[in-house]
């Protein structure tokens, strides 16, 4: 006899038939979504900013980026990418005291990034 936790749920089926670079992507447009307001970004919230949150967000994105990189190709990976250093560009202007080189959010995982 099935328990329930046993029993799939239509959500489970549904993920089960969603391809591996769609999870990543959308995960890396959450988290760079939630960056770009916390950087004050948002048309909506510009004059919100939390950079320890921001930071927080870019470092888990760079991680997802750098990992997912291989195997999403460069088709999917180059957008991300970009969005990436985007956002650490941006990290580095909204800072009243900028990181020293390679210190910035995410750049243990991307190296420096420069304008």
């Amino acid at each position: 006899m099935s328990t329930p936790e046993s029993i799939p749920t239509q959500a489970t089926r549904d993920l089960a038939d969603v391809p591996s670079v769609e999870v990543v992507s959308t995960a890396a447009l959450h988290l760079m979504s939630a960056a770009a307001v916390h950087l004050g970004l948002a048309e909506d919230l510009p004059d919100h900013r939390d950079l320890d949150e921001a930071r927080t967000l870019i470092d888990a994105l760079a991680g997802l980026v750098t990992a997912g990189a291989p195997a999403l190709g460069h088709h999917h990976a180059a957008p991300l990418r970009d969005g990436l250093r985007t956002l650490q560009l941006a990290f580095r202007e909204a800072s009243p005291h900028p990181d020293p080189d390679g210190e910035g959010p995410g750049e243990r995982f991307t190296g420096t990034v420069r304008a």
